[in-house]
């Protein structure tokens, strides 16, 4: 069921960003600034795209620059969290072995790692390619009385996968992303309607502009938003670089789940084939 959300709203911030691709100090340099902009707009939490740390498309790269959950650039990323004071959200390539993972961490305002999640739906040729999936499909943590869960991309894309964050009691789903063109509908149309259907806010969080070479070339969409349980789209990012700012309201929250019956009215017993 899910969870009793807290009285008072959870201010995050959105950094609508590619950062500097292939370039793990320079991107460290703009998260710092952002989180410096989002502390001083009373953001609790700051919430960065997929891959931020590295960058996407940068071929080999993806591999060289991988490390482990408490490695150099999570102390790094620690550090920036606690000397403004705001929880952090960024995505990196994660090594756990000879394994390679598309991952997201989530490190409070303290600097402590929270959770660590390994994205377990890999997007086209050039991901499935450079990473192994995750099997771990809803990894949570509790931040500012709200039950908040990761996940990455693609997978926001499979209504099972936030279905399964919404029966585990998820009140924000995170999601960096790496959205790309011509697929725009999914950030317009697709993650409010995930939001209405799961009676949970997502805060969906995307990279801007060209990046990569050849066939691993992309175009960034922007568009990022933060999509509330009745299917409204309280902040929402044009196709820049831009520190988008907006609330978690637990009333509404609150309020919607009383209204809207989906969970309560579903028949679980029909859905077994699906599987």
């Amino acid at each position: 069921m899910p969870s009793s959300p807290p009285a008072q709203p959870l201010r995050i911030a959105l950094l609508q960003s590619s950062g500097r691709p292939g370039s793990v100090a320079a991107n460290l340099t703009v998260l710092d600034e952002a989180a410096g902009r989002a502390a001083a707009a009373g953001a609790a939490l700051l919430v960065t795209s997929e891959m931020f740390l590295t960058g996407y498309a940068i071929g080999e790269g993806v591999h060289r620059l991988a490390e482990s959950a408490d490695g150099d650039g999570a102390d790094a990323v620690a550090d920036i969290a606690a000397r403004h004071g705001l929880g952090i959200v960024y995505g990196y390539p994660e090594r756990d072995g000879a394994q390679v993972f598309n991952s997201v961490q989530l490190i409070d305002a303290a600097g402590a790692r929270l959770a660590n999640y390994r994205k377990t739906h890999l997007f086209g040729g050039f991901e499935q390619e450079a990473f192994v999936p995750g099997q771990q499909p809803v990894v949570q943590a509790e931040l500012g009385g709200l039950r908040v869960g990761l996940m990455i991309c693609y997978d926001v894309e499979f209504p099972e996968n936030v279905r399964a964050h919404a029966l585990a009691g998820t009140d924000l789903l995170l999601v960096p992303t790496a959205q790309m063109h011509p697929f725009q509908f999914v950030a317009e149309s697709l993650v409010p309607v995930r939001a209405f259907e799961s009676q949970m806010y997502i805060a969906y969080v995307n990279r801007t502009g060209p990046e990569g070479e050849g066939a691993d070339a992309f175009e960034f969409v922007g568009l990022s938003c933060l999509a509330s349980p009745d299917g409204a789209t309280r902040v929402r990012g044009g196709q820049g670089e831009e520190l988008l700012v907006g609330e978690v309201d637990p009333a509404l929250l609150s309020a919607s789940r009383e209204t809207n019956p989906y969970l309560r009215d579903r028949r679980p017993g029909l859905y077994g084939s699906l599987a």
